[in-house]
């Protein structure tokens, strides 16, 4: 079991333009084509922060349209709000703040064997870090620069604690970097 933070950056670092879009990310490569599938099948529950719930429902579920559709995800979502936000019907959505160390236990129980998806966004992952919580990065790099937005992964890291263990090329838009968070020189934010 691990804690992953699976997510896609642009080439300036960005996951997210400053009005949270994903529309960047999209033309880059096809959601079947990249490790998304593999790497979905052994997650066993998720984390994710209110900005990007509010986009999945606004985008992927489009809650309370005509259209509206089902929630994208079998496994039980935590997601991290301080704020009372609506829940898709049949989905297992469980609203949780404050500190993420009570809220990695429960996940960690419920996954059973598999791993747990820090989803977004890079706070949250960050957040999962200075814990001691999160055991690996994969990113997915984008050929496309937004100038501005929301962070990768907002916090002061220096090597040794990142360890690339794998480079792939996904298309000729995006290539997946794979990284382990080393624990004993671990810092926290900065």
């Amino acid at each position: 079991m691990k804690t992953q933070y699976y997510t896609a950056s642009s080439l300036d670092g960005f996951i997210a333009t400053e009005d949270n879009s994903l529309e960047w990310l999209f033309p880059l490569a096809e959601l079947e084509k990249t490790s998304y599938p593999t790497f979905i099948s052994e997650v066993g529950a998720i984390a994710m922060g209110s900005s990007t719930y509010e986009w999945l429902l606004r985008h992927a579920v489009r809650l309370g349209a005509v259209d509206e559709e089902a929630w994208p995800y079998s496994q039980p979502a935590w997601i991290f709000s301080s704020r009372k936000l609506d829940a898709p019907a049949g989905a297992d959505i469980r609203f949780v703040q404050g500190d993420i160390r009570p809220v990695h236990a429960q996940m960690k129980e419920v996954a059973n064997t598999k791993n747990i998806w820090v989803m977004g966004g890079g706070d949250l992952a960050g957040q999962f870090f200075d814990a001691g919580l999160l055991d690996e990065l994969i990113v997915q790099i984008g050929s496309v620069s937004l100038g501005h937005g929301k962070p990768v992964f907002p916090r002061r890291v220096f090597s040794p604690v990142l360890q690339l263990t794998s480079v792939n090329r996904v298309n000729e838009g995006m290539a997946e970097l794979r990284y382990k968070i080393g624990r004993a020189s671990q810092t926290g934010a900065a």
